[in-house]
């Protein structure tokens, strides 16, 4: 690209600077901000309330990039995912999955990953480059981009096991983002988010801005396998979104093996750093457990599981392992599930498991990626 600095990868008090610096007034940058986020301008030239000089300096000095999936591949449930080529060689995906009508978008962080987790896709890619503010963020534009173009119609006859990411009344989220189509953003697709908070963090802030792309922070969820300074900093910097943290296992012994952050950062430590984490009011932190068939998925590891996390604001998730080329593990069976699930709800523990969506369209993060790379 050129030397011209893009705009989508600057939160509203950069770009009241970076207008500053032209010796602009602050409120310049409201309008701007507006007109890139909310109303997707892709050029200054559409920027009507903004004088002729300073669009003819902005468009010598910065630009607005834009994403426009490379494929898209919906689903009988009507999941959705999507392939997007960052220009260099690298491709991302995200999912759409609509749940009774409430639209929740999965996006990627990063080009592969560099965790190793043994069970996940994406970690067979590696990791090539952390994605840019403005990669993250054209992924919800363009997805939402794509709901106005071509709306969704989830069958009747889809099985709802529960949406994960609602706390509770919708009265304080009456924002674009539900207009717009797209009701939760959850960071859990390629790459793991807290090991490019540089960009993460601006891109959250722009999500959530009432000038940008007016997300409630309620509706914003950062996954991570557990690095634990960076959920220090997380907490720190944006301390009101939800956190859910890739547990996937009850003893260090096993942790170790399946996900190698485990030998810097064992158990005992990533709890202690999720019970610090500061959740406002009644929100709780969600531990994702995906659930590998004869590995982790006994009673003995629910047992387990509730003894680690009864003293921290907790819900669950059960994700039952989606088998694919080239991985040994297998999925559970519905018995070891439904024993896992059981166990915890009678213990008072919030559940959800994961019902598999997006098995006929490659959804895992990675799959379509590898399919049309064959290809």
């Amino acid at each position: 690209m050129s030397d011209k600095i893009d705009l989508k990868n600057l939160t509203l008090p950069a770009l009241e600077l970076f207008l500053k610096g032209k010796g602009k007034e602050r409120f310049r940058a409201t309008q701007i901000f507006k007109w890139i986020f909310q109303h997707d301008a892709h050029s200054f030239d559409e920027m009507t309330n903004i004088s002729k000089d300073l669009r003819l300096d902005l468009s010598e000095t910065a630009c607005i990039s834009n994403l426009e999936p490379e494929a898209v591949e919906e689903g009988n449930d009507g999941t959705r995912k999507y392939l997007f080529n960052l220009g260099d060689g690298n491709g991302v995906e995200s999912v759409l999955i609509p749940i009774e009508g409430r639209n929740t978008l999965c996006i990627s962080s990063q080009a592969g990953c560099a965790m190793g987790c043994e069970f996940c896709l994406t970690g067979t890619y590696k990791l090539t480059r952390n994605l840019t503010t403005a990669e993250i963020i054209n992924q919800i534009m363009a997805v939402e981009r794509d709901l106005v173009r071509n709306p969704p119609a989830l069958p009747a006859n889809v099985p709802v096991i529960g949406d994960d990411l609602d706390d509770g009344d919708d009265s304080e989220d009456g924002q674009a983002a539900s207009a717009a189509g797209i009701r939760n953003i959850v960071m859990m697709g390629m790459g793991e988010p807290l090991h490019n908070l540089d960009n993460v963090i601006p891109a959250i802030q722009i999500m959530i801005d009432g000038n940008g792309l007016q997300f409630s922070n309620r509706r914003v969820t950062v996954s991570t396998c557990g690095l634990v300074p960076e959920m220090a900093r997380l907490g720190r910097e944006i301390p009101n979104v939800n956190l859910a943290v890739s547990l996937n296992a009850t003893t260090d012994e096993l942790r170790d093996r399946i996900m190698p952050v485990n030998r810097r950062y064992p158990i005992r430590e990533l709890l202690k750093a999720c019970k610090a984490f500061p959740l406002p009011g009644r929100r709780k932190v969600t531990f994702e457990y995906v659930m590998l068939g004869g590995i982790n998925d006994t009673l003995a590891d629910a047992k387990r599981l509730l003894r680690l996390i009864s003293d921290i604001p907790n819900k669950v998730n059960l994700i039952p392992f989606n088998e694919h080329e080239g991985c040994d593990f297998k999925a559970p069976t519905k018995a070891a599930i439904d024993t896992f699930h059981k166990y915890l709800i009678d213990h008072n523990v919030t559940v959800i498991t994961r019902d598999s969506r997006g098995g006929d369209i490659s959804a895992a993060c990675g799959q379509l990626k590898g399919k049309l790379e064959k290809a």
